[in-house]
């Protein structure tokens, strides 16, 4: 009886200790956790107005092996007293190469912007994280802050690769953030963002599939000017720059004989020979926004640029913000405080990246399959369209919105700015789908209209059309 009761006493010890033991473990693994997240707080950047936001920012790797890292900017909603009253939105820029920091976050939806001497920040009105706490991406590796050790990594770039190191960032990133987990989550981003964000969305929703509460609660994307069929885009674009008188007659029938079928990144010869020759006469306007000029320090460059290379590989006017932005992004204390890893970057910090755009080895030619897959899975998906970008124009994603052939369920009308009740734009609600135009924007809708492009924000978050007048 003796011996059975100091067996019994012998097993019961083993499973404490084991217990404390795990205990102890998961302890220590949050303690770490919490030292990852706070190594990554940003305190304050330099000259930076007072906030009463959260900010980090910092690297996950995605690759061990390839020594893979990307570096994202947590800027989180204002004083947030329920840690779950916001959701969270991943914005991502395209190019494909270009700086989700030096754009989305530095530009259009973010809450600062540098004054034009390149070391001040001021704060935007209209920034997004007023309503949402913003995740900004510079992907993929190579862009913006964001290496591989790797260095072939560059001539193997493309799209699959892109959304699948964009995904295990998520899954890596939100375990550093768990206040994140199940929370509201959407995917916003413009341009040829148009294949990253469909192309991350399809892999949440397959690996989510049939999970309940899942970690990733994923509800939707917003997507702005995107690039979402090579044949369509190229249809409607054309179409744009004849109907908007850009180009003579001549250029326009080389460019529907010879375009049509061509991949956008990288034409034949004899449709890159009429792109050359229609950019030579837009003159020296911004083709990002054509009632507006190139910034002035750089109309000379423009000009010799687009007799040789494609114009969405250099920016517009941007009001010059861009290189505000480049100015203050390469202080060496901006970079401290950013958490930079600058020993592993080979070059200065640029908005877009030439080398990663130059090789890219993947581009699906369209993104409607996706499209439809995602639809069918319940996906909420907004598409919006500055009416005044030559680059990815709203003709173009017409007629890809058109192929998808879905059901109407609220016709094309005129949608209203709840500030002055003047048209703010065009709206059509499908089945599946919600498409606006913002008047008078260009390829980047939140920095040429960033009061209509916070509303269009807050209607997609709550999922509400677009209001006819303001009693809607």
């Amino acid at each position: 009886m003796e011996t059975h009761y100091k067996s019994s006493s012998c097993s019961l010890l083993f499973y404490v200790l084991v217990f404390l033991y795990t205990v102890s473990l998961s302890a220590a693994a949050v303690d770490r956790r919490k030292k990852l997240e706070e190594d990554d707080r940003i305190t304050k950047l330099p000259r930076q107005p007072k906030v009463n936001f959260s900010q980090y920012s910092g690297y996950i790797t995605v690759d061990q092996k390839a020594g893979r890292a990307l570096f994202y900017w947590l800027i989180e909603a204002p004083d947030q007293t329920q840690p779950t009253s916001k959701p969270l939105v991943l914005w991502l820029n395209g190019g494909p190469g270009c700086s989700s920091v030096a754009y989305g976050a530095s530009e259009e939806v973010g809450p600062f912007r540098v004054r034009s001497e390149g070391r001040t920040l001021y704060l935007s009105k209209y920034a997004w994280n007023r309503e949402a706490n913003l995740l900004f991406l510079d992907s993929p590796a190579g862009v913006g802050f964001s290496y591989s050790n790797t260095s072939s990594d560059t001539y193997t770039v493309g799209d699959k690769r892109t959304a699948s190191d964009a995904y295990t960032f998520l899954i890596n990133w939100i375990e550093r953030f768990p206040r994140y987990k199940h929370r509201t989550f959407f995917l916003a981003g413009e341009s040829y963002a148009g294949h990253y964000i469909p192309e991350l969305s399809q892999i949440i929703v397959r690996k989510h599939k049939g999970v309940k509460n899942p970690i990733l609660n994923f509800k939707g994307f917003l997507l702005g000017n995107p690039l979402l069929d090579d044949y369509y885009d190229n249809i409607g674009t054309h179409e744009y720059w004849w109907n908007h008188g850009l180009i003579a007659a001549s250029t326009y029938n080389d460019l529907k004989k010879y375009c049509p079928n061509q991949t956008f990144l990288f034409p034949k010869k004899e449709c890159n020979d009429a792109l050359t020759r229609a950019y030579a006469e837009f003159g020296d306007i911004d083709p990002y926004n054509i009632y507006m000029s190139p910034c002035s320090a750089r109309i000379g460059t423009l000009k010799k640029n687009l007799e040789r290379s494609l114009p969405w590989k250099f920016r517009g006017n941007d009001e010059c913000i861009v290189r505000y932005t480049t100015k203050y992004m390469n202080l060496p204390n901006v970079q401290k405080a950013l958490h930079a890893n600058v020993t592993r970057l080979p070059y200065p910090w640029t908005p877009c990246s030439r080398a990663i755009r130059s090789n890219w080895t993947a581009s699906p030619k369209s993104m409607l399959p996706i499209f439809k897959k995602l639809i069918a899975a319940g996906i909420r998906i907004w598409v919006y369209s500055g009416d005044t970008d030559a680059i990815l124009p709203l003709t173009a994603t017409r007629y890809s919105i058109d192929a998808l052939k879905l059901e109407n369920n609220i016709s094309w009308y005129a949608w209203v700015s709840h500030h002055n009740n003047r048209v703010g734009g065009w709206t059509q609600v499908y089945n599946g789908l919600t498409y606006v135009t913002v008047r008078g924007a260009g390829h980047e809708v939140p920095l040429s209209k960033p009061r209509l492009a916070l509303q269009l924000f807050r209607n997609f978050l709550d999922n509400i059309p677009m209001p006819a007048s303001l009693s809607n």
